[in-house]
């Protein structure tokens, strides 16, 4: 395994592939603490430096987990953290983005971390209600106090960019990117509207939230809590129907000598030296699986196969309910 390569997010320099550490709190069931800290620290081991939570997995817990797991090497890694669901807490649901919020996010966020400053602070979600210049000049005013160094977007459309970008430069978007979501590279999309920026692209659930790995036939295995089991893609009928793309996909990577998640994560990797993707694992057998993948190149016509073995029209089921795409390329 070669070394962890460079890419830049703007002009922050992070590992070319990220790391997503949302699971060891939030959303794919239980989790042990001590074995996702021994996780984190050999991601570091083998060169990952960017490191990705928010306040709102697992209420405020991911971003302690993150703190502890990552303080004793701190100015090896990137930490980025992410605010705006201001129900994290039990509240009902509701994005914030005003800038008395996005202060008091920030403040807590810190505490949580156990860090004087944010590498790269992202909105969650954009809100609605709010301009988008009132929240990203509030997240400027961090930068020039030095709690934050680098601001990002998180699902949020071209319009939104462009007007966040003239009020101080963002360094990326963080927005989901993968064989089986593709919205970002329609012709007058996000992606188009970052690289005329100079916007990194940071996908997240580059593996179809573990999908695309093969290791999931069915809903049944999973927790009770696990977020998989309402999302329409995992439903009856679109679940088999995208099992035809998994198994078409593990074909081309028995004949690469590959797993179908590497496969799957390197055809990211592939999309530009802008995009850093942040693939995530509580296990490091799988960590270092994922890392792996960088090493993978593949030449246009196996990107042709791959496309044509998951083909963006064939995907089943919308990657969120009605209420969660309300928020989606805000």
């Amino acid at each position: 395994m070669t070394r962890i390569p460079t890419r830049h997010l703007g002009t922050l320099a992070v590992s070319a592939q990220g790391f997503g550490c949302m699971g060891m709190s939030h959303g794919y069931g239980s989790s042990d603490d001590e074995q996702s800290v021994g996780t984190l620290h050999h991601a570091l081991d083998l060169g990952v430096t960017l490191f990705d939570t928010a306040d709102f997995y697992g209420s405020g817990h991911n971003e302690q987990l993150v703190g502890r797991a990552l303080a004793h090497r701190r100015d090896e890694a990137v930490i980025t953290t992410k605010f705006g669901f201001a129900n994290r807490f039990g509240e009902p649901t509701a994005i914030r983005g005003d800038a008395a919020y996005v202060r008091q996010a920030c403040e807590a966020s810190l505490r949580r971390l156990g860090t004087d400053h944010i590498d790269l602070y992202y909105q969650h979600r954009v809100d609605p209600g709010v301009p988008i210049e009132e929240t990203v000049g509030a997240m400027a005013e961090l930068v020039r106090e030095g709690k934050v160094r680098h601001l990002g977007l998180s699902e949020a459309g071209p319009a939104t960019i462009r007007r966040a970008h003239a009020v101080h430069p963002i360094s990326a978007l963080q927005s989901e990117w993968s064989l089986w979501t593709r919205d970002l590279e329609s012709g007058d999309g996000a992606a188009a509207v970052c690289r005329e920026l100079g916007i990194g692209l940071v996908p997240f659930s580059p593996l179809g939230r573990g999908f695309l790995t093969g290791r999931y036939t069915s809903v049944e295995g999973l927790e009770e809590s696990d977020a998989r089991r309402s999302m329409p893609r995992f439903a009856d009928g679109n679940l088999e129907r995208n099992l035809a793309i998994v198994e078409r996909l593990e074909e081309l990577a028995a004949a690469r000598g590959v797993t179908a998640g590497q496969l799957a994560l390197a055809w990211v990797q592939h999309r530009g030296e802008d995009v850093v993707p942040i693939p995530g694992t509580r296990r490091r057998t799988y960590l270092e699986e994922n890392v792996a993948a960088l090493d993978l190149a593949l030449s246009a016509d196996e990107l042709a196969a791959i496309e044509a073995a998951a083909p963006r029209d064939r995907v089943a089921g919308t990657r969120y309910d009605a209420s969660a795409l309300r928020y989606v390329n805000g």
